[in-house]
């Protein structure tokens, strides 16, 4: 007679698991598996110890036009989940309601460095793990700190997935499905080259990002960058101090037909040199198109505005950016605009591009104020 032990972990299977599982005990097949005997056994003793025995399999999951079912012969889905599961690459492992480990495959086992014949509690796994340096990589200076973390988290979710770690190298995917009792199936994934691809991935996101927001030749960011700061820092309900300062290198054009556009780019690479040693930490600098740079001033700085531009007019004066001419210099006008209270970053930009212009019309070389701060 068949004999069928139903779990708590069949609902876990019924809420999204990754395998519909059942145990099935005959103690007169003698096809049953010595790896079978050892999963049945554990789960007949914590089934008995809690007092629920149920006879007739539970196939609710299953074909009932399978040719095993039709013959009676339902001990074959016992024999072939237990092959499937210890040939699965997949971990698998159920921990009862102590938290106790009550099966694990082969694959689990391998990989949190569980023998056979052994079924330790998961805190007994993590702190073994952590002194033999064995199954997940536990980076921590207080292991029992780090412990207590980890177990306020633990089967507090119906699902949830970790991608963490193993000491030999390897990235996995685990996935807990716990039920209301604390019985718990967890599903481990070897994920090591797709995390070596989603590494390459998030690696090609941000260059393809610092791309859109910089500007090849200078390295600065570009009219983009400049946009989407001056847009987070400005606008109806902010009130950032700052002072924008736009740029324009005289005369860009000559330079380019008298000395080539190659030495037009040393130029634009030189004044960007010096735009970001005239600029603090915390400025904001970018080329936004052609011979045109913003350098955005911000905090008490902003109120130096008029010293930090003749620092690097002084600068440019002094500089030799062509190493084929050396007596050519080159100069730069500048118009500044205070930020007003509720000013968006075109209006801002808009009264800083007047002056510039101001700056231009009067003979170069020289910068003009818009506004001063108030």
């Amino acid at each position: 007679m068949l004999v069928t032990k139903p779990l708590p972990w069949n609902s876990a299977m019924a809420a999204g698991a990754h395998a519909l599982f059942f145990v099935l005990a005959e103690p007169d097949d003698k096809g049953l598996t010595q790896r079978s005997l050892r999963f049945c056994l554990p789960l007949c003793h914590l089934e008995n110890s809690m007092s629920r025995k149920t006879t007739g399999p539970n196939f609710d999951n299953v074909s009932p036009d399978h040719p095993g079912l039709v013959r009676g012969d339902a001990g074959i889905f016992n024999r072939q989940l237990m092959n499937l599961l210890e040939a699965s690459q997949q971990g698998y492992a159920l921990f009862d309601g102590e938290d106790r480990l009550c099966f694990a495959n082969a694959a689990f086992r391998k990989a949190l460095d569980v023998a056979p014949d052994e079924f330790p509690s998961w805190v007994e796994l993590m702190r073994s793990g952590y002194g033999n340096s064995t199954g997940t990589a536990i980076e921590t200076s207080d292991f029992e700190v780090w412990l207590r973390s980890a177990r306020t988290r633990r089967g507090k979710l119906p699902f949830r997935t970790i991608e963490t770690s193993l000491n030999d190298g390897r990235w996995i995917l685990t996935t807990e499905t716990t039920l209301p009792g604390g019985w718990m199936l967890c599903v481990i994934t070897d994920i090591s080259e797709l995390g070596i691809e989603l590494r390459d991935l998030r690696q090609e996101r941000d260059s393809a990002l610092k791309s859109a927001l910089s500007d090849e030749l200078t390295g600065l960011g570009n009219r983009r960058y400049v946009m989407d700061n001056l847009g987070h820092s400005l606008g109806p309900h902010k009130a950032q101090a700052l002072a924008l300062v736009l740029l324009d290198i005289d005369h860009f054009k000559g330079i380019n037909d008298r000395f080539g556009h190659a030495s037009g780019d040393r130029v634009l690479k030189h004044f960007a040199e010096k735009l970001c040693a005239a600029a603090g930490r915390d400025d904001l600098i970018g080329r936004i198109g052609g011979e045109e740079f913003l350098l955005g001033l911000s905090g008490a700085r902003m109120h130096n505005a008029e010293s930090v531009v003749e620092a690097l007019f002084a600068s440019l004066r002094e500089a030799s950016p062509l190493e084929q001419v050396p007596d050519f210099r080159y100069t730069c006008s500048a118009g500044i605009a205070f930020v007003r209270p509720g000013d968006c970053a075109e209006e801002a930009l808009r009264r800083a591009d007047t002056a510039l212009y101001r700056a231009k019309n009067t003979g170069r070389n020289r910068f003009v104020i818009h506004d001063a701060p108030s």
